[in-house]
This record gives C-alpha cells, sequence and structure tokens, in this order.
C-alpha cells in the first residue's frame, strides 16, 4: 500500500494498544516492522527523522559477508551474512545485484593469499553463492579495471558480492510492512516511556513536523512490548528507561568520497584489502558513479547528519591515488558523505577490531533494545529479537501465526525479476509503471531535475503521493540519491524540488523558502570544500 502519512496518522489515533511499538525507523527497526507486522502482529513503528535519515543510508552500498570480518576470523559473522546476501538478493532481486570485485596484486604473495581466503568465502556461501572467485592475469585485471596503476601489477583476484541501494530498500522496507498492515510514521520522537509498577507499556511520541497544517500534539502510544532499535541513538533511550545505566554503543565514523566514472570506467569494482589502519577500502560503481571508501574514525557524539573531517577525506585520496592511473584530487570529488556505525561496547582499543555482531538486551523494565550488526543481516537481526519479545508476551500461547518468522520467502515491496540495472526507474521495482503513469498524464514530469542528474520531475510527485516524502531533503537524499551522487548538482535543483511539493502538497511560499534554506544547510556538508 502507498505510504500516507495522514492515514498512518489516524490509524495512530484509532489503535488503543499496539503489540509491538518499534523505536528507530532505519534498517533494524524497519526489517522489525515487516516480520512482526507479516506474522499478523499489531505493529506500530515511529522514526524522529526520516526513514533511513542516519547510517542506514549512509553504508558502501553492499550486501556482503565481509571480507575483512573473515580476516579477523569471525567465521560465524561472515556465515550468517552470506547466508542473509543470498536471502536479500533472492526477495529483493529490483535492489540487489551481484558486483564483480577485484582484488589487484602488486607483490608476489597477494595472490595465493588472498586468493586462498576467497575461496573459502566461496566455500562458506554454498549454494546460496553469487559466483566462483577466479586468480586473474595481468592483462585479464586490467581488461577488467582498465584505470588501475599498471606499474608493478602483477594480475588480481576476481570475486562476487552483492550490492544494492541502502536508502531505496529501507522504504520498499517501510512499504512492505505497510503491505503487511503495519503503521509505519517518519518525523515522530519518542520523549518518554510509560511505566506503570516499574514495568514499560508504552512511549509518549511527539509531531515533529513543524508547519502551520499539521497538528504538534503529543501521543500516548500503549504497547504490549516495545523495541528499542535507533542504532547510534540506542543509549539515549536506553538513559530515558534508566539514566545510571552503563552506555551499550560506542560509535566510529566512516565517509565515502564520490567520483565521476571516468576514474573508473568499469562495471568491476576494487577492493584494497588492507590500508595503514587496517581497513579495507573500496571503489565501487554506483549510480554511474563511482563510490571510494571507507575510513574508520572514533567518535563520542551521535549526530543525525555527521561531518566527513577534512583528514579523512585526505587519507581516501592517499590510498586511492596509489591504485589508479590518475590520480583523483578533492576538486573531482562530487560529494562526500559520513555514517556511524553503532559499535557494541568492547575491549578493544581500535573501534576498527570491535564486531560487528548485533546484540539484544532486556532492561529490568522490559524495554528490548538491539543494537550493532549490519545492513546485510538486518533480516535476521528483527527475527531475533521478535523472537525475544514474543515469547516475553506470551504471544506464541496465544496466536499461532505470531510464531515463526515468514521473512525467509518474502518479497519486498517492489519484487521484480529480471531487473535491467541499466534502466533509468528500475530501482522502483515493480512500482515503476505507477511513475510513467504520472508521466503519461503530464509529459513534462518526464523532464530531469538537474542535467547532472538522472533523476525525474515524476519522482517527486511519486514520492510524496506514494513513499511519505515530507521534505526537499527526503527526496534529494533518501528517495533519490541526488545529494550523494552531486551535492552541487542537488543544492541547485532543490528550488524547483520544492516548488513541485509546494503544488503537490498545497504548502505556502513560507514553507518553499524554509525547505530550500533548510536543505542547502545540510548539503554544504556533503560538498568537498
Amino acid at each position: 500500500m502507498p505510504l500516507k502519512r495522514a492515514e498512518m496518522i489516524e490509524r495512530l489515533r484509532a489503535v488503543r494498544e499496539w503489540d509491538i511499538c518499534i523505536i528507530g525507523g532505519g534498517a533494524t527497526g524497519l526489517g522489525i516492522a515487516v516480520d512482526a507486522a507479516s506474522r499478523g502482529l499489531k505493529t506500530l513503528l515511529v522514526e524522529k527523522f526520516d526513514f533511513a535519515k542516519g547510517t542506514s543510508s549512509r553504508s558502501t552500498k553492499l550486501v556482503h559477508g565481509g571480507v575483512r570480518y573473515l580476516q579477523q576470523g569471525n567465521i560465524k559473522l561472515v556465515m550468517e551474512a552470506l547466508r542473509e546476501r543470498g536471502i536479500l538478493l533472492k526477495n529483493a532481486p529490483h535492489l540487489v545485484k551481484n558486483q564483480a570485485f577485484i582484488v589487484p596484486n602488486y607483490k608476489w604473495w597477494e595472490g595465493p593469499y588472498y586468493g586462498i581466503g576467497l575461496k573459502v568465502y566461496d566455500w562458506m556461501a554454498g549454494s546460496l553463492g553469487f559466483g566462483p572467485s577466479e586468480f586473474l592475469s595481468k592483462e585479464q585485471t586490467l581488461a577488467l579495471a582498465p584505470t588501475l596503476d599498471p606499474e608493478g601489477l602483477r594480475g588480481g583476484v576476481l570475486y562476487h558480492d552483492g550490492q544494492f541501494d541502502d536508502a531505496r530498500l529501507a522504504i520498499h522496507l517501510a512499504m512492505s510492512a505497510a503491505d503487511h498492515g503495519a503503521t509505519v510514521i517518519n518525523y515522530m520522537n519518542v520523549e518518554g516511556l510509560l511505566k506503570a509498577n516499574g514495568k514499560i507499556y508504552g512511549v509518549i511520541a511527539k509531531e515533529m513536523l513543524d508547519d502551520a497544517s499539521i497538528d504538534r500534539a503529543s501521543y500516548e502510544i500503549k504497547a504490549k512490548a516495545v523495541i528499542n532499535a535507533t542504532g547510534v541513538f540506542t543509549d539515549s533511550i536506553l538513559k530515558m528507561d534508566d539514566a545510571k545505566v552503563e552506555s551499550l554503543v560506542t560509535m566510529s565514523q566512516g565517509i565515502h568520497i564520490v567520483l565521476d566514472r571516468e576514474f573508473l570506467p568499469s562495471d568491476t569494482a576494487i577492493l584494497i584489502p588492507r590500508t595503514n589502519d587496517k581497513r579495507v577500502l573500496f571503489a565501487v560503481p554506483w549510480h554511474n558513479k563511482i563510490i571510494v571508501g571507507t575510513t574508520d574514525t572514533p567518535v563520542d557524539h551521535a549526530s543525525a547528519e555527521p561531518i566527513p573531517l577534512k583528514e579523512e577525506i585526505e587519507f581516501i585520496l592517499h590510498h586511492i591515488q596509489k591504485y589508479l592511473a590518475k590520480d583523483p584530487g578533492r576538486s573531482d570529488i562530487r560529494s562526500v558523505f559520513a555514517g556511524l556505525r553503532p559499535l557494541v561496547r568492547g575491549q578493544s582499543k581500535s573501534t576498527a577490531a570491535l564486531s560487528r555482531d548485533h546484540h539484544i538486551t532486556i532492561s529490568g523494565s522490559e524495554l528490548i533494545t538491539i543494537t550493532g550488526g549490519k545492513w546485510t543481516t538486518y533480516r535476521k537481526m528483527a527475527e531475533d529479537v521478535l523472537e525475544i519479545a514474543i515469547h516475553k508476551i506470551g504471544f506464541e500461547d496465544i496466536d499461532p501465526l505470531a510464531t515463526g518468522s515468514k521473512t525467509k520467502d518474502l518479497p519486498i515491496h517492489g519484487y521484480k525479476e529480471a531487473t535491467d540495472f541499466n534502466s533509468p526507474l528500475y530501482y522502483y521495482g515493480a512500482d515503476e509503471q505507477g511513475i510513467q503513469t504520472i508521466i503519461n498524464d503530464d509529459k513534462t514530469l518526464g523532464e530531469k531535475i538537474h542535467p547532472s542528474l538522472p533523476f525525474i520531475k515524476a519522482e517527486i510527485i511519486w514520492g510524496v503521493r506514494n513513499e511519505m516524502c515530507m521534505r526537499v531533503e527526503d527526496f534529494l537524499s533518501r528517495r533519490t540519491r541526488a545529494l550523494l551522487l552531486d551535492a552541487q548538482a542537488a543544492i541547485e535543483s532543490a528550488p524547483m524540488v520544492a516548488e513541485i511539493m509546494v503544488r503537490e502538497m498545497q504548502k505556502d511560499e513560507n514553507w518553499m523558502q524554509n525547505q530550500i534554506a533548510s536543505f542547502r544547510s545540510v548539503a554544504r556538508n556533503y560538498l568537498p570544500n
């Protein structure tokens, strides 16, 4: 079903008690909403910002087992992630695709060392593998990645992993949850927890959209189970429950730079297996650009809009320049974006060494918290936390439909087989026809929003009508990926996007100017300078 916020608010007001209330609309929270709703549970999800505003829209765009976790010896995480990678390809073939990678070899030992490791990676994937790894000669390596620096190149190892569009998958998970009866609401902030006799029985949430047409109401929301799935903001909800609780999460910042395709004019990605901070570095084709990342910088403050540091940008440029025939500079960067990883606190002094396994806790007040993990394993995380929630409230004794996750074989909204990933609107899947209908009604809506961007005006209409696109930033950052692909072009597009949204949403001139100014304020941090 389409996501219409006014209808979701009406449902929020109409329901006396929910089975499950999820705080957080990123990958984990949305996955829980899909799982819970598909089991027949009365499900509500509230998100303070927009869906996937935080970490979940700022990834390296990979659905992968994690080559670096294999290096670290975390076999359990890699096995689980490889299994989930295969499930996600099966359930969302319109958003997930097979991506070939080359590990270039410049030293004599790198070919056998990485080759054997990647053969183990293939073996671990089993029947859910995306394709076998191969040893490549220097000539074969350069044929697949012609802009690799040829000096000293001995050959390479080719392997396969998955690629996706993270924010688009998040929106389609929100739509999947709604398709199964869930109520999902963005811009709804949890300000407090409802308690009786020391036990949580719901939350207090407040409307965050601040324009004249919307009631800034607070809501007392009753629920049999409350799940904290707020990623890097996990501790703020935990401290709402118990001000003295120890922090559960530590954070690291990873940034990515976006370059024009000329720096890697190939469909094959590059993986550099070891930088001097012991991370891997990716250069991945994505939406006709190249994403290069990532860094690992410890941070101590959670932010909805983390800002890339100058030294992080220099770090990535320095390392990728070692491997490309043409050295990219700051002026070549089209956009730079930062994301925060929620890592469960451990003994390691390095955040790069902390595990990406997920972690579930139940407080004395029965607040259920899930944190850690990664995009690839979102479905398993949801299944694990729901098993705990269902056991806690005794649903397995009440409703047999609530037992057993359905999501291993559940197509995600927009499901479409045989996707042409070169098609301009491929990421809508089965919804592409709806956008074509909008264009058929008004041919001018088939025009691009900017000469340097592939997105068209009809997508604005579709986003407002069907995907709960409430702000200019929602459209330019997450309903499309304009801000991540070319920040300057996105800034230049903002007035036109705002003008179309004003007409569609029946807003006024004041709203439009506020939206343009707000977006420009956010977007400036995506410019390399």
